[in-house]
């Protein structure tokens, strides 16, 4: 009886129909604009999925991340190691068997999982994913600035419901590549030249966030910082150095990264990636920096955690564990003046997580007190809402395939100064015996914007159409979902963030 029992359950994996689930009932369908579908592709062709399979304790992982980063707790600072997290979360023995014997019988083969085993990556042809997730129709499709290949399914999938216990999701089905915030503006008109600045460099940004020259990494403790490059965006060791040549005359730096972890293309430099690693090396300088690479087709430039998705923000930026960063703009374009909204910057409120307690207080009171708000029925009010905090995201100079390109716009820009700044302030707290900062999001909320420059004027684009017309949420004093607290003030915020 028993041996027919597992028998039964181990057929329940391959039979499709009433016995089937959607893992994913929110599967995006709709082709993103720019895309285009070149057809079905051959059977035979072999592509790689990636499986999630279910964590445990994840309500116990969310308390401890809550506990070390709010500085009222007595764990406050005491970090997990990634041994620690995947004692924690590391997916149930039954799990992992049931889902490679799944994966096995399929054909599934060159499978690799991670540290806290609860993403498991496979290689199969078309003709097999097909068959092992009923409903999936592979078309190839290219689109994108750079014209990237991939391959998607226009149609949802399903999942045997056996396996409801052990899989949440099967990655790299739906989602295309989400294309890149980064615009070249043209070059604004302006007469005369005295006390101007002919666009954003390192000079301007340290100017503008009151960091000296004394201000840069120390050389002598084991702080680091690093980005990450995707969609086949690589940066180029000679960009770099030319660019510290043209623009980092005035402060110590470092002219090279210190490692790079994955694959470095040879092509192109792609003018993200070229711009992620100038101006992260720039805001923290003199500060060890590693570049995680992957030529894989998902995922967004270093750092850029702020896409341009105005009322229904998407994953990363919508995330509550994620700070995001809004953009800015100088008030003139030409002065290092107060910054005004820069008006593709992101901002909104998710459909996807709930909103985090350490933003409930924040939010309730931009949204009783701010005078223009789009229609309620525009925006999930009990979502995440972000961004966190602003920067800079206009008007950059960034040198790519070693040519100096003026005028660069989008957040893309702002995420790497303030992830710079913070890697300055976590250099002092190293120097005097405490942990860097971490997830920063708890205490940024506690301390009520301390240490920021409150933006309070503009707008960000929203939909064209007779309701909106054209406005999305607008700054105000205190936080917003279009610069959040603020912008970086060295001095103040390194005095807000030391202690403890």
């Amino acid at each position: 009886m028993r041996l027919r029992t597992c028998l039964l359950g181990f057929l329940a994996l391959f039979v499709p129909g009433k016995c089937s689930y959607s893992p994913e009932p929110d599967q995006q369908r709709m082709l993103p604009p720019g895309w285009v579908s070149l057809g079905r592709v051959d059977s035979e062709e072999e592509l790689s999925l990636t499986f999630a399979l279910r964590q445990q304790n994840v309500e116990r992982l969310s308390e401890l991340v809550q506990a070390v980063s709010d500085p009222g707790s007595p764990r406050y600072g005491k970090y997990l190691t990634l041994e620690d997290v995947a004692e924690l979360v590391r997916p149930s023995p039954l799990t992992f068997r049931t889902v490679q014997k799944w994966l096995l019988a399929a054909g599934a083969r060159n499978c690799h999982s991670v540290t806290t085993q609860d993403f498991l990556t496979c290689w199969l042809s078309v003709r097999q994913a097909e068959l092992l997730l009923p409903g999936a129709e592979f078309h190839r499709y290219v689109g994108g600035p750079a014209e990237i290949h991939v391959i998607r399914s226009p149609r949802p999938y399903q999942l045997p419901k056996a396996l409801a216990p052990h899989v949440d999701f099967v990655g790299g089905l739906h989602r295309f590549p989400p294309t890149s915030s980064l615009r070249q503006r043209p070059e604004p008109e302006v007469s005369g030249t005295v006390g101007l600045h002919l666009g954003v460099t390192p000079t301007v940004i340290r100017q503008r966030y009151n960091l000296t020259a004394q201000d840069v990494g120390s050389g002598t403790t084991n702080n680091s910082q690093a980005c990450a490059q995707f969609l086949e965006q690589y940066f180029h060791d000679s960009d770099l150095a030319e660019f510290m040549r043209l623009f980092g005359g005035n402060f110590a730096h470092q002219a090279s990264v210190a490692r790079v972890v994955g694959q470095q293309g040879r092509g192109r430099a792609g003018i993200e990636a070229s711009l992620d690693v100038e101006y992260l090396m720039s805001a923290g300088a003199n500060i060890s920096t590693w570049v995680y690479s992957s030529p894989g087709d998902s995922g967004a430039g270093c750092w850029s955690v702020s896409g341009r998705h105005q009322f229904r923000p998407s994953f990363p930026a919508s995330s509550p564990y994620v700070t995001t960063v809004g953009g800015t703009s100088f008030q003139n374009p030409f002065r290092v003046t107060n910054e005004i909204v820069d008006y593709i910057s992101g901002g909104g409120f998710s459909n996807v997580f709930p909103q985090p307690s350490y933003q409930e207080e924040a939010v309730a009171q931009f949204l009783s007190s701010s005078p223009h708000l789009p229609p309620s029925s525009y925006f999930n009010a009990s979502g995440r809402a972000y961004p966190d905090v602003a920067a800079l995201s206009d008007g950059y100079w960034v040198v790519s395939n070693s040519v100096p390109i003026p005028w660069v716009s989008g957040t893309s820009a702002s995420t790497p100064v303030f992830g710079g700044v913070l890697s300055l302030i976590n250099e002092h707290r190293i120097l005097s015996g405490r942990p860097p900062l971490g997830f920063l999001n708890p205490r940024l909320y506690q301390q009520r914007g301390a240490g920021l420059f409150d933006v309070t004027h503009g707008c960000h684009e929203s939909c064209l159409n007779e309701e909106v017309q054209g406005q999305g949420f607008c700054s105000g004093p205190g936080w917003d979902p279009v610069t959040g607290w603020g912008t970086p003030n060295f001095p103040a915020l390194l005095k807000t963030l030391i202690n403890p």
